[in-house]
């Protein structure tokens, strides 16, 4: 692959005191490299901006990912692609270093859960694995190898397989992560509920219209019931992302070292906050070969030590200005 080279051997080792400079350093690396991001600074006015904070950084609206092609140098070989029907025009990321989304996850789980051998891996994620560009699949599947256990693996609609599987699992204290999406999840619950004493469940989201939507309390307190555990965990990632941020179950999420959050006004998304309500915007280091600065289209609550919560959608999901881009 040929493109321009930006180190990135010291995102692991990031403390909030060079987080801004080495955002900057890579604020520069991708507005001079990345075509899509430098002409949407020059579009949005925001040339050479004077940067003193992170929260000066211009940030790409997400929804670029799915007009236009968002990366450094060639275009890459690995494509993520985004959940949708045939009908969806869905978000694109293609990824320069597959290596860095590795290291990124990898490192992420390791200080949010300690080390993966520890764990057996179930996936219960049907939708996406329907899929053939799954940034989610793509992470579970190297979790399950990385666990070394012969019993990590994927399910679709086994249940009965998998509540034996877990039984069997429970029954030896063997530490389990089950990880799949909310309906899939609750399938397998309302199926089989039980009481769980050493099987973390983790949800990712996703009812994709096979059920009546809920929010988020209702299906925590839902699966929590069903499985018998005190806390529901949570993963936020996205497609447009290599860096995830976890919530254990008070429904607060925490980004790794690498990643940070700040939320802007909807009608004014230009100016950011460290703290308070609004748009979230993500700072993901890891995506050193598309953009690190995304201005999603979710509506949080950030909280002033740095956890945030997610509190729903926009109502205008597309930004203004990505069909006046001539890439």
């Amino acid at each position: 692959m040929n493109y321009p080279n930006f180190d990135t051997s010291a995102l692991w080792n990031l403390t909030a005191d060079n987080f801004l400079s080495r955002s900057k350093k890579m604020f520069e690396f991708q507005a001079t490299h990345n075509p899509v991001y430098k002409q949407w600074i020059e579009f949005s006015k925001q040339e050479n901006p004077l940067i003193n904070g992170v929260h000066q950084i211009p940030f790409l609206p997400i929804a670029f990912f799915k007009s236009h092609p968002v990366y450094v140098g060639e275009q890459p070989s690995t494509l993520f692609e985004s959940s949708g029907t045939t009908q969806d025009v869905v978000s694109k990321h293609w990824v320069g270093d597959i290596n860095l989304y590795e290291q990124s996850f990898i490192k992420c789980f390791n200080l949010f859960y300690g080390n993966i051998s520890d764990y057996c891996i179930i996936g219960l994620l049907p939708s996406y694995l329907e899929r053939k560009h799954s940034s989610l699949v793509y992470m579970v599947d190297k979790l399950i190898q990385l666990s070394g256990h012969k019993e990590s693996g994927f399910y679709l609609n086994e249940f009965e397989t998998l509540d034996k599987l877990i039984k069997g699992l429970e029954g030896r204290k063997q530490k389990t992560l089950l990880i799949g999406v909310s309906f899939a999840l609750i399938d397998f619950m309302e199926a089989f509920p039980q009481k769980l004493l050493y099987t973390i469940i983790m949800e990712t989201g996703g009812m994709k219209g096979r059920k009546l939507e809920m929010l988020k309390p209702a299906l925590h307190a839902h699966l929590k019931k069903g499985f018998g555990v005190e806390n529901i965990h949570s993963e936020y990632g996205m497609t447009e992302l290599l860096s995830q941020a976890y919530s254990i179950g008070d429904g607060l999420f925490r980004c790794p070292p690498w990643m940070k959050i700040l939320v802007g006004e909807e009608d004014a998304p230009g100016i950011l906050k460290t703290s308070g309500k609004g748009v979230i915007h993500v700072i993901d280091l890891a995506n050193a070969y598309s953009c690190a600065f995304i201005a999603t289209e979710d509506i949080g609550h950030l909280h002033e030590d740095g956890s945030f919560e997610i509190i729903g959608r926009m109502d205008s999901s597309d930004r203004r200005g990505c069909s006046l881009l001539v890439i």
